[in-house]
């Protein structure tokens, strides 16, 4: 049995970002068109005007001011109102398979790592652009790693999913390093209509190296003391897109082959449950809350965090403590607990605690417990 250690994170930003009232000043636009032309049935009473949307709401609701994403254009389009990502030959680079080997290089670059020093690569990501072959084995291949590669998703808990996972084939020898990359753009899920949550998701793409500790070399290492995972079912949030919908044409086009949440029951639900499984995965390791330096959570909604950071604490949290990226990334799923994590790591100093914490659909929820080295 090895010890396992991550040596390296690397992040893939996209180019473009839209600001709150760059994505309000669009959907007013679309509610305007769509109440000009419902007109005579909002007044019959057969149809529901839309409200408006504003940069205030967004940022009280959520703690989002800004989102990156793979498109601009498309999304700010009244008229289209999703981005326009061009699809690829089956010769070319997949999108996701670009962005993953992105993030990857530069998280094998900080771990001091090349594609002969990893064994296996595991793609752990909400959306999957397609069903085989896995999005991993074509990053694989991209990056000239030998060995194997599989994708996973458990929604937005797949990185803490994925690092258990490939903690799991370090720790009994089956790798000796293995890459997990968080490929996501959630912006080709949401509903970019829907007041309640269109202003919620952006896209990143992240990456660990997950290895042996005795192997490992760079100035970035993080023992992983524990893990634990829970699951528990739940509509509350659901995408029912897949490859069944062609089968049933009368509901091919509904609005839940998008994202769709029952937000106030997600808060109300999964807040406590995450504060219960980090507090008992610390107890199970003989760690008290208080020794914990910084809580790396899942980057949904900022009441959440800090409710959730509350329970565990006593009190409210430092941002020191308990670092936030949502405001500049949005939600970006799986990836944004890895992206706090890469982005708030190098003060730390050697021995310092951390928690690693991602949450969502499923209910799903992952607890990594980090000692800097």
């Amino acid at each position: 049995m090895h010890n396992v250690v991550i040596s390296g994170t690397g992040l893939y930003t996209p180019a473009d970002s839209i600001s709150n009232e760059e994505l309000v000043e669009s959907f007013n636009a679309y509610v305007h068109q769509f109440n000009s032309d419902n007109a005579a049935a909002i007044e019959r009473g057969e149809v529901a005007a839309l409200g408006e949307s504003s940069a205030p709401f967004i940022e009280k609701a959520s703690g989002i001011k800004s989102r990156f994403v793979m498109d601009k254009a498309g999304i700010l389009d009244p008229q289209r109102m999703k981005p326009r990502l061009r699809e690829r030959s089956n010769d070319e680079p997949s999108i996701l398979c670009e962005m993953a080997t992105a993030a990857a290089e530069q998280a094998l670059q900080r771990a001091g790592k090349t594609a002969a020093d990893i064994d296996a690569v595991i793609v752990a990501c909400s959306n999957l652009q397609r069903p085989y072959p896995a999005v991993a084995i074509e990053v694989q291949q991209a990056l000239g790693i030998q060995g194997f590669g599989f994708d996973m998703n458990v929604a937005c808990s797949s990185a803490t999913f994925g690092i258990q996972t490939a903690a799991n084939s370090v720790q009994l020898g089956q790798a000796r390093a293995v890459l997990v990359v968080d490929p996501e753009i959630c912006t080709g899920h949401l509903n970019f209509r829907d007041r309640d949550s269109h202003f919620i998701f952006g896209d990143a793409a992240t990456a660990v190296v997950v290895e042996r500790a005795d192997l490992a070399t760079s100035a970035y290492q993080f023992d992983i003391v524990s893990t634990k995972l829970l699951t528990q079912f739940s509509n509350n949030i659901r995408n029912n897109f897949g490859f069944l919908n062609r089968t049933a044409e009368e509901s091919a086009d509904a609005i839940d082959k998008l994202f769709v949440q029952e937000g106030r029951k997600v808060f109300r639900e999964v807040c406590p449950m995450v504060a219960e499984l980090i507090a008992q995965h610390l107890a199970e390791n003989d760690i008290e809350v208080s020794a914990v330096r910084r809580f790396w959570l899942h980057q949904a909604n900022l009441s959440m965090n800090h409710l959730i950071v509350k329970k565990l604490l006593g009190r409210d949290a430092t941002l020191d403590e308990a670092p936030v990226i949502l405001d500049t990334y949005a939600n970006t799923s799986s990836a944004g607990s890895v992206i706090a994590l890469h982005t708030y790591q190098d003060d730390l100093q050697p021995g310092a605690l951390g928690v690693l914490s991602s949450f969502g659909a499923g209910y799903s929820i992952g607890s990594v417990i980090l000692r800097k080295r």
